[in-house]
């Protein structure tokens, strides 16, 4: 339920898109062995409560993956030939799995090259990693010193790929990693060798998209074995270890795995070489098809607006009903999917012409529905704070449990734009506590920043040995009798459908650890609640509220917190930093209070990163700081959110050093990610010996898709700084995605604002001079929606960097209080000062 683990991505109905693709979030725990690539073995299927998917990212799955890196193979395009290359992939899968082995040897105990491996993860500072330091296997870390010895030794590397809040990783490690059995052959025969995904991204994303290409799902953990060479031979994700109850009659568990590959690399090496030389440049080809629509240089024609038509009709085909969210079980909140489809009733009225003005009140219905339904739901943790990472259930009632900072820092902005259009207040009510939960302990650091996740599993008591999932969360009814008394218990159980008999269903319970066991969800409300009870509904408020309190007391005295994984990675940090500033930007009239203090989490996450991670020469960025700055150099994901985060730090503050950063930052970005043959941001830099190939991160998953963000960072620095040439490359970054955007727009929702801006530009509102009149306008902007408007404020004492770089916004008389709308190299004072030119206005420039 609740890891990145074996998430796989979830599955288009018409369309095999979701597979293909760069694999959506994963969902349940389909745990499938991957391409062999020489020989045969029942392919493996579990479907467990939820492995952790693509993101699980279970990311997005997760994880996050990467880009669409193999083509979808919609019935209606491409014929056999758009599913040709993961029917190849497959075709290695049945091969390989399929060899027969009763001509090879099977006294094969080691590689007989004499090496003895031992455990040196006491190296690494990552939790993950670290958390199997003590295992009987020699696990290596990912890098020069054990690449070199694989080849030295020719023996097969065996990489194991997670994270540490994931559930089913803690599993096969329970399972199989502290199992001396799989040990012995391990650390005889392979070079095993364990990485944190969340540090090595980019190795991530290569050896998901192969195990997704030959098994059509992913996950962690991923388990992938490669040559020498780096090139994947066989893969997949959870397999059940020695003595588990997931092993199904006929189906092989890790031990015959190993066994297996064990002897086709003594007995077939060569054939298992070429055949992964193969494959990897089939992956190569994949990696390349859907970003090479467009060449430098090539005549760029914006993409049409239809393009978010049928985006929206996708999802609403897709829409539930019944529970809201989209899909059945199991149900991601995908954020990026949510910001696009509430953004649609935001863009220019000529966006509403070409969707239908009611289809764009239909998705902005859609979300907001989502969102009561998970605010309501098990997914959020109704008396502490947070939201977990998906939900098992299509009704919402049951989380995979572990929290991610980057599922939270997306959410923020939704719900907030979410109570900006409707004033909830039960929406306002999820800002503050998504906020307080990113601004409080134990997710954000003493030093400022945020940390990136909480486990899923956890001990019951002190004194007890073994982590259960969700045991940190859920409840038995004789609890809340014994907290709360009778009479309060009977009402808070009520109202958070908690029964004698527990509220889980066993089909969802793989390891009977929620036997009897209540997750927390509302059903009822305190209007009928006061009728059941015959009492006041502000008696029942008040039960509610005092019960709420003595259950969450109850909980952080007598039971041990999920581990925290306190490493602070710089894309993630970026997300929490704009979420973050846009919040206390949009609440500061209305809770000047608490928005002073999101705003002052925000600028020291900022401060700490700026301190730590960033080398004020080179302009470069570290990803990971753990109990010291980490030794990876900073992914384009990394520069892409922490750029967006400083964007809108800006905007909340006018405080001309974070758009100098950011502005540096792209400069960087560009410099070190651009594809200037193809166009486009490649996820790594050139150069690194320890990959196979270069992946671009250009869909929406767990996670928003690099390219996505990049082009939206391009369009709104370019407007903010009159950059032409960051438009151009705006422009561009969307065109090398056309061929897949227009064939599948729905997988690219970030990519939407980009469209819509090489239509109509981003409007750029200058704020000068100071008074009241001034300060009206941008309270109002301020409280609106997000749109595509940017603003900017320059007077007597900010603004001096931004007129330096602007040259229009330098000829402003900074010390006249107005509005100066600026678009296409011309600007205009703003129209009217009278109320209805204040609506008028912000309306016009926010729409842009």
């Amino acid at each position: 339920m609740g890891d990145d683990d074996l998430e796989e991505k979830e599955q288009d109905h018409s369309q095999n898109v979701a597979r293909e693709k760069g694999m959506q979030e994963r969902g349940r725990a389909s745990a499938s062995a991957s391409a062999f690539s020489c020989g045969r073995m029942p392919p493996l299927r579990f479907t467990l409560r939820g492995p952790c998917a693509s993101t699980c990212t279970r990311q997005p799955v997760t994880p996050s993956l990467a880009r669409a890196t193999f083509p979808p193979a919609a019935p209606h395009a491409r014929d056999s030939s758009a599913s040709a290359p993961r029917a190849h992939l497959l075709r290695y899968h049945a091969r390989m799995l399929g060899m027969d082995a009763r001509h090879m040897r099977h006294d094969v105990a080691s590689g007989g090259d004499g090496l003895k491996l031992a455990n040196r993860l006491h190296e690494s500072r990552s939790p993950y990693v670290r958390a199997h330091m003590n295992n009987p296997v020699a696990w290596q870390l990912w890098g020069p010193e054990a690449l070199a010895l694989a080849r030295q030794t020719d023996r097969l590397i065996f990489v194991s790929i997670g994270y540490a809040a994931c559930h089913w990783c803690h599993v096969m490690e329970r399972e199989s990693f502290e199992n001396p059995e799989v040990a012995a052959i391990l650390n005889e025969s392979f070079i095993p060798i364990k990485i944190d995904r969340e540090e090595r991204p980019d190795v991530d994303r290569i050896y998901m998209n192969y195990v997704q290409a030959s098994t059509g799902s992913g996950g962690w953990p991923l388990n992938v074995f490669i040559t020498p060479d780096l090139e994947p031979i066989f893969g997949g994700t959870y397999w059940p270890g020695p003595g588990s109850t997931m092993a199904g009659q006929n189906h092989i568990g890790f031990v015959g795995i190993l066994e297996k590959m064990r002897d086709v690399w003594k007995n077939q090496r060569q054939r298992c070489l070429d055949s992964a030389q193969d494959v990897t440049a089939q992956l190569r080809e994949f990696a390349e098809d859907g970003s090479i629509s467009r060449k430098e240089g090539a005549d760029q024609d914006p993409l049409d607006l239809e393009l978010l038509d049928e985006a929206y009709e996708h999802f609403a085909a897709k829409y539930d009903p019944t529970y809201a969210g989209f899909g059945t079980a199991p149900k991601f909140p995908t954020p990026t999917n949510l910001s696009f489809l509430l953004k649609l009733s935001q863009y220019p009225k000529a966006v509403a012409d070409v969707v239908g003005a009611k289809e764009c009140t239909n998705a902005k219905d859609m979300v907001l529905a989502t969102l009561s339904a998970m605010n309501k739901g098990g997914i959020h943790d109704q008396i502490g704070h947070g939201f977990a990472r998906y939900s098992v259930t299509r009704d919402w009632s049951l989380p995979h449990f572990e929290k991610m900072l980057y599922d939270q820092s997306q959410l923020l902005p939704v719900y907030l734009d979410a109570h900006l259009l409707t004033r909830s207040p039960d929406h306002l009510a999820a800002v503050h506590d998504i906020a307080t939960y990113l601004t409080t302990p134990p997710m954000q650091s003493e030093t400022g920043g945020f940390f990136s996740a909480e486990d899923a599993d956890s001990l019951c008591r002190s004194s007890d040995k073994e982590k259960r999932e969700g045991a940190f969360y859920v409840w038995t009814l004789n609890e809340f009798q014994d907290i709360l008394g009778d009479r309060d218990a009977d009402i808070l159980a009520r109202y958070y459908s908690v029964k004698d008999e527990g509220n889980v269903d066993p089909e969802h319970d793989a390891h009977d650890e929620l036997i009897n066991q209540n997750v927390l969800a509302t059903s009822s409300t305190p209007a009928d609640l006061a009728k059941e009870f015959a009492l006041s509904t502000e008696e029942i408020k008040k039960t509610l509220s005092e019960g709420q309190r003595k259950l969450l007391a109850h909980r952080e005295k007598e039971r041990p917190r999920p581990a925290l994984d306190d490493k602070i990675v710089v894309s993630w940090n970026g997300l929490a930093i704009g979420a973050l500033a846009r919040t206390a930007a949009a609440l500061s009239a209305s809770d000047p209070s608490r928005a002073k203090g999101y705003l002052a989490a925000a600028e020291k996450a900022a401060a700490f990163i700026q301190k730590e991670l960033y080398n004020p020469q080179s302009h470069t960025l570290l990803r990971v700081y753990r109990e010291g700055p980490g030794d990876v150099q900073g992914f384009a994901d990394d520069y892409a959110y922490l750029i967006s985060g400083l964007i809108d730090l800006y905007e909340a503050t006018f405080n001309d050093t974070y758009l100098r950063w950011a502005d540096e930052l792209q400069k960087t970005q560009i410099e070190l990610f651009w594809d200037k043959l193809h166009l486009g941001f490649f996820s790594t830099p050139e150069g690194q010996k320890d990959l196979i190939m270069r992946l671009k991160d250009g869909m929406d998953n767990a996670e928003p898709g690099t390219n996505g963000v990049s082009a939206r960072n391009l369009d709104r620095l370019g407007a903010l700084l009159e950059d032409e040439t960051y438009v151009q490359r705006a422009r561009e970054t969307t065109s090398a995605f056309e061929a897949e955007i227009m064939q599948h727009p729905f997988l690219f929702p970030g990519m939407m604002d980009s469209i819509v801006a090489s239509k109509f530009g981003t409007r750029h509102a200058v704020v000068t001079g100071e008074g009241e009149k001034a300060e009206e306008w941008l309270k109002r902007y301020r409280e609106r929606p997000a749109g595509l408007g940017v603003v900017s404020r320059v007077g007597s004492s900010v603004g001096a960097w931004l007129k330096e770089r602007n040259a229009l916004v330098k000829s402003m008389d900074a010390g006249k209080e107005g509005v100066m709308v600026c678009e296409q190299g011309a600007c205009k004072e703003e129209l009217g000062w009278g109320m209805e030119g204040l609506r008028a206005a912000i309306q016009e420039v926010s729409e842009r």
